[in-house]
């Protein structure tokens, strides 16, 4: 899987509220979104988030590879983070 960097221009919030300062858009994530973003605003390789979202949440292995490849890929599309 590949790793991202998150922009440098997107401020994340507590509570999931996701600010571009750059383009002033506005975006929400859940919970487990918002443990995601801050995971990979601490540089966690995207591995090792998967393992530690596999031992905190009751999901299976294919249900999180799915979503966290659709979240990521949606991550990209609204230039929030970039592949490196």
């Amino acid at each position: 899987m590949n790793n991202y960097l998150i922009s440098s221009n997107l401020a994340i919030s507590d509570n999931g509220f996701l600010f571009m300062s750059s383009t002033g858009e506005t975006f929400t994530v859940n919970e487990i979104g918002k443990h995601i973003l801050n995971e990979m605003k601490n540089r966690t390789d995207i591995e090792k988030i998967r393992e530690k979202i596999l031992e905190e949440y009751e999901v299976s292995e294919q249900i999180l590879e799915k979503d966290l490849n659709d979240f990521l890929n949606q991550l990209n599309t609204y230039k929030l983070v970039e592949e490196i």
